[in-house]
């Protein structure tokens, strides 16, 4: 199965510090590839994983000084997934809720 990852930007996946969300994806995202699932994870490019890395931004967002609009990572995150959606057969989106105005207009069940 091709699963996309979707991390949160504030912490790279594994967290360096703190950082549950961003503990658990990874978890996830390393098991699913383990189980032998072909698995893309959307992270700050500090991030590390066995799975395919698609670096979103350069660095986690809370460890960035200066601290960056946290907007403009995000964006750059929906952009890159909407260039690859029908790459996936699960969307697997941890962002909160950001995601979800492109649910309709990109006919895909995340």
């Amino acid at each position: 199965m091709r699963i996309a990852q979707v991390a949160p930007l504030a912490e790279s996946v594994p967290p360096k510090l703190y950082g549950g969300t961003e503990r658990v994806v990874s978890w996830l995202t390393e098991e699913l590839a383990r189980l032998g699932h072909d698995v893309t994870l959307f992270a700050s490019a500090d991030s590390v994983t066995s799975a395919s890395l698609v670096p979103v931004w350069p660095r986690a967002l809370r460890l960035s000084r200066p601290a960056p609009d946290p907007y403009a990572p995000y964006g750059v995150l929906l952009e890159k997934l909407v260039e690859r959606v029908t790459s996936f057969d699960v969307i697997h989106c941890h962002i909160d809720w950001l995601h979800l105005p492109l649910r309709r207009c990109l006919r895909f069940r995340f």
